[in-house]
């Protein structure tokens, strides 16, 4: 309530759980939910954790407040939080608009490679120091801006003479809106181009499966959101790799660099994670090649990951025999290859009507009782995956009529869908309605109008023709 988060120090983000945390609200309306969903969100993107000048997260945070990071940057952070500010967007939050786009931005500029993937993660030393890519001091700022703009920023920056991280420097917080907009463009501009001059961070080019999956699913997202086809072309980029160069002899590595994949085997989290981000695909482009490719991924996981009481480990049945075959359903940094599998799962289920794959689901999510009783903070995904499973989850079709004259119904039908959290949602134009995608079966224009249906379990309601009529639960 004081800071946002949860713990003390080191703080990471809670990005699995902030997903739980929206679901939870939109079903029950829960205040509480909305304050530690929103004031950790506020926390984190007006603190030192967030680059406030070139978009992205840090890893966590050193202290309880938010203010000075571990200043690596990692690709599965950036890829789990910008679904979340994602959603925030959806909500209506102004200021998680441009954290969203910074943050889309930054992963396309930064961590995309020449092959169409995303990078592992950014270093947080360079100088041989830790941040100094980063941090500033006032007299810094002064030489940049000038002594009137650079003790504007100063103060707007929270940049001190004591400094809040090492040596008299400071991390940039934005603690509060610029009352200058013009101004602080135009400062943060300059700033940006004198900090190009520095030494920067080095890169860890490695490619890695399941933190592509979730950058393909943010990016999908934010796309989404904000009508910005870049985030999703540089997706489809992203899982055309993933399928042409990690996707070996029917199974899937985990890692490629330059576009040669390396020799170690996919593990759970890949698996769930790249059918995740292949659903996200399926669900932006209707185009079923994606839907087809996931329910390959979830096959082999099934084939050879599964449990015998429903649960699922983390390497295969076939890989290097251990001492113990690892299994671990909590969440930490990024999600557990189960709630992974949970989510993947689940979505599968609600495109194509599979009781195999909802059935799974609900078995694999059996498992996790005892953890979501005893420590819900490591089991963000999993209670997401719950919510998600009491709403049915809510299956979105919007057929978009071919006539020009309808456009601007079928946008708004389109931007209502996809401002519900959680959601399955397909936006096709009629002429594309494809049946190998089975939520599709049966939907089509009403009136020769654009229309939006709303489905639990493949089973819609009327459909609607006004996004007024899109009922906020």
């Amino acid at each position: 309530s004081e800071r946002g988060g949860f713990g003390t120090a080191p703080k990471f983000p809670p990005s699995m759980v902030l997903e739980f945390l929206r679901l939870h609200e939109r079903r029950t309306g829960s205040e509480a939910a909305s304050r530690m969903l929103e004031g950790t969100l506020e926390a984190m993107a007006r603190g030192g954790m967030y680059d406030q000048l070139g978009g992205g997260f840090a890893r966590y945070s050193v202290d309880p407040s938010w203010v000075v990071p571990h200043f690596e940057k990692m690709l599965y952070d950036n890829a789990l939080l910008l679904k979340v500010y994602a959603d925030w967007v959806a909500a209506g939050s102004e200021l998680a608009e441009g954290i969203t786009r910074e943050t889309a931005d930054f992963v396309l500029r930064e961590l995309g490679t020449q092959e169409g993937g995303f990078a592992a993660s950014l270093d947080a030393d360079t100088e041989g120091r830790e941040g100094a890519y980063y941090v500033w001091t006032p007299a810094q700022l002064t030489d940049v801006l000038g002594a009137e703009d650079g003790a504007w920023a100063a103060d707007l920056l929270s940049v001190t003479g004591a400094g809040t991280f090492e040596d008299g420097a400071s991390t940039l917080q934005l603690r509060a809106d610029p009352d200058e907009h013009g101004r602080w463009v135009r400062v943060r501009e300059q700033l940006s181009r004198a900090r190009d001059q520095r030494e920067r961070p080095a890169r860890d080019d490695k490619v890695v499966a399941a933190w592509n999956g979730q950058m393909i699913s943010g990016l999908v997202r934010a796309g989404q959101v904000l009508e910005a086809d870049e985030y999703l072309d540089a997706a489809e980029r992203a899982g055309e790799l993933l399928w042409r160069t990690h996707w070996v002899d029917g199974r899937l590595r985990r890692v490629s660099r330059d576009g040669v994949v390396g020799e170690p085997a996919g593990v759970l989290e890949d698996y769930a994670c790249v059918a995740d981000g292949f659903l996200a695909l399926a669900q932006a482009t209707a185009d079923a090649e994606w839907l087809q490719r996931a329910g390959t991924l979830l096959d082999v996981a099934l084939e050879h990951f599964a449990a015998p009481d429903g649960g699922f480990f983390d390497t295969a049945d076939d890989a290097e025999t251990l001492v113990t075959r690892p299994r671990d359903p909590s969440d930490n940094a990024s999600p557990s290859g189960l709630s992974a599998m949970i989510r993947a799962l689940a979505t599968y289920a609600a495109l194509t009507g599979s009781g195999r794959h909802r059935s799974t689901a609900e078995a694999a999510l059996a498992t996790v009782k005892a953890l979501i009783e005893r420590a819900p903070r490591f089991a963000g995904w999993s209670l997401a995956a719950a919510e998600s499973m009491i709403a049915g989850p809510v299956e979105l079709v919007v057929v978009l009529a071919e006539d020009a004259d309808d456009d601007d119904l079928g946008d708004e039908l389109a931007e209502a869908a996809w401002a519900v959290p959680g959601a399955v949602c397909v936006v096709v134009h009629e002429g594309d309605l494809d049946p190998a995608i089975p939520l599709l079966e049966g939907r089509g224009l009403v009136d020769g109008r654009s229309a939006l249906y709303v489905c639990r379990n493949m089973v819609c309601e009327r459909p609607i023709t006004d996004p007024a009529d899109l009922s906020p639960a």
